[in-house]
């Protein structure tokens, strides 16, 4: 693919996520709104220093202005995910998706043992947790207070602060993470 087209493609992406007009990103980066919309419909062909400009109005890396993104339907199974454990195997997490400079989040599935818990000391600064209980029962506590979730229940919080997950049930509680890390 054309540079010039992956660089208006995540232009547009960024500033989009953003919800930046071209003219507040023309203020926020010092180049003029004329030059973004060229840039966001691959008409032009930006210097080194004007990338870098966006780059830094939009507080992004250089390079996230300049990677390709896959755009391949992929299935993540399961049983390809390499398993990380606690020391004693009764947490276990199956990452399916990362955060990269396209995806502001992170995907897990986990599974605790009956009658186990796990303490996390908590995420980076304004990272939500949002949770959805597949199986079993979850205690949860966080910011002092103590939440019951059943199948189907979900929750969200800030979790930059410590958190502990309890299973309450009966057999193996399974839930699904997302961490988002907001811009």
């Amino acid at each position: 693919m054309n540079i010039n087209f992956i660089i208006a493609e995540n232009l547009k992406t960024l500033r989009t996520e953003r919800n930046l007009s071209l003219g507040q990103l023309a203020e926020l980066s010092d180049v003029s709104k004329v030059m973004l919309s060229q840039i966001e419909k691959g008409d032009t062909n930006p210097t080194v220093n004007t990338l870098w400009k966006i780059a830094k109005g939009l507080k992004v890396s250089y390079t996230s202005l300049l990677e390709q993104k896959e755009h391949d339907t992929h299935i993540i199974k399961k049983s390809d995910i390499e398993v990380q454990l606690t020391e004693e195997g009764h947490y276990r997490v199956y990452c399916y998706y990362t955060s990269t400079p396209y995806r502001n989040f992170e995907l897990f599935q986990i599974e605790l043992d009956e009658g186990h818990s796990y303490k996390s000391v908590g995420h980076s600064k304004k990272c939500q947790e949002y949770i959805m209980v597949l199986e079993g029962k979850l205690t949860l506590e966080v910011n002092n207070e103590t939440y019951k979730l059943n199948p189907n229940d979900s929750i969200s919080f800030l979790a930059s602060d410590q958190h502990v997950y309890i299973n309450s049930g009966k057999g193996t509680l399974k839930a699904t993470i997302t961490n988002f890390y907001p811009a």
